[in-house]
């Protein structure tokens, strides 16, 4: 990304990636009833409002995933640790949020009265079997995992795609070319900011400000008046380690941003001063038929995932929720060789593609 002039983008509120927030504290936490874990299962991982997660559903997702790492970078991949986290308990954490939301959807298709039909059940019955099929004796036993429990995993799946789907079916907001237009540019950076050990912008003084301001006014005239080529000044000159950038409305700093939207082509702008620096910016494309369009389409998407996100999280706040904290921490990814099963997402998509 450079230096930093292409801004955060908001964090979309996917539903497989809300973080949830499940807690054995008693009391209450932002509107939100939590209780004690007295009174659970002894398999009883998690409750929210009047769903279970069981311990054999748990290991279902987390071995799973945990194979997936592996496929990928292969079982060294758990020695990774980041700021004193491991990337065991990363995963573990990630999976609980997933399974919480799903938990969730599922109780609120219920309170749409969003429901399966019977082509859907099948499938879902489909899916469980052929997955429980392709498991090892061992990896039954050590998931502790039973037909029926994947037939419940695959519905609660299934319904919380549905329920996304039925409380977005009305969204189709109307997006404009101006809107969803992407630009491509050019640009040469002279920093006023740099970052320190923690990546927190530091500013520079004055003096060397008014310097930097110096060098980019005399490399705008190079570029302008003297009809210098702008690539070979980039090359030469930018201290951002990318030089054509490619971004859509909201996506770059404001000030960047309103310069590059108003040139025409092959226009350079004047010293634009952003955090970072100064900017001198070309512009290389004004338009492209084909990114403008897909752009129109991730833009109602996510249009339709903040419509979702507000009753998810309008219905979420007021449910009880319970965690077993001593059985959580003590569930372990498998370390055994021969359990190597990746397939239980796969069967779903293959049954419920799209």
């Amino acid at each position: 990304m450079g230096y930093g002039i292409r801004k955060r983008l908001p964090v979309l509120l996917l539903f497989f990636l809300i973080m949830l927030p499940l807690t054995a504290c008693g009391g209450e936490e932002n509107g939100t009833k939590v209780i004690f874990t007295t009174g659970m299962g002894k398999d009883e991982v998690f409750r929210i409002g009047g769903s279970v997660c069981t311990a054999p559903e748990m290991m279902v997702y987390l071995t799973n995933t945990q194979n997936q790492y592996e496929s990928v970078y292969g079982p060294e991949v758990w020695n990774v640790s980041r700021d004193g986290i491991t990337l065991e308990e990363n995963v573990k954490e990630t999976v609980l949020a997933k399974m919480a939301q799903i938990k969730t959807m599922y109780l609120l298709a219920q309170d749409r009265g969003v429901a399966l039909d019977d082509s859907e059940n099948r499938k879902v019955e489909q899916a469980a079997e052929e997955y429980f099929d392709s498991l090892t004796e061992q990896e039954k036993e050590l998931m502790g995992v039973k037909y029926s429990i994947l037939e419940q995993l695959y519905r609660e799946y299934a319904l919380a795609d549905k329920v996304y789907r039925y409380i977005i079916q009305d969204v189709n907001p109307e997006i404009s070319d101006d809107e969803a237009r992407t630009i491509t540019v050019q640009h040469i950076l002279i920093r006023t900011a740099a970052t320190d050990g923690a990546g927190t912008p530091v500013a520079c003084s004055e003096d060397m400000k008014q310097e930097a301001y110096a060098k980019a006014l005399d490399i705008h005239r190079m570029a302008v008046e003297e009809g210098e080529d702008f690539l070979d000044l980039a090359s030469r000159y930018s201290e951002d380690s990318v030089i054509t950038y490619s971004f859509g409305k909201g996506e770059m700093e404001p000030a960047f941003e309103e310069a590059a939207f108003s040139l025409e082509t092959e226009e350079v702008s004047q010293v634009i001063e952003t955090e970072t620096g100064y900017h001198i910016i070309k512009c290389i494309s004004t338009f492209d038929r084909e990114q403008t369009d897909l752009n129109k389409l991730t833009i109602v998407e996510e249009r339709r995932r903040e419509v979702f996100g507000q009753e998810y999280n309008a219905f979420v706040e007021a449910l009880p929720r319970q965690l077993n904290q001593e059985l959580w921490e003590s569930m372990k990814l498998l370390r055994d060789e021969e359990v190597t099963t990746t397939g239980f997402f796969d069967m779903y998509a293959k049954y419920f593609p799209g």
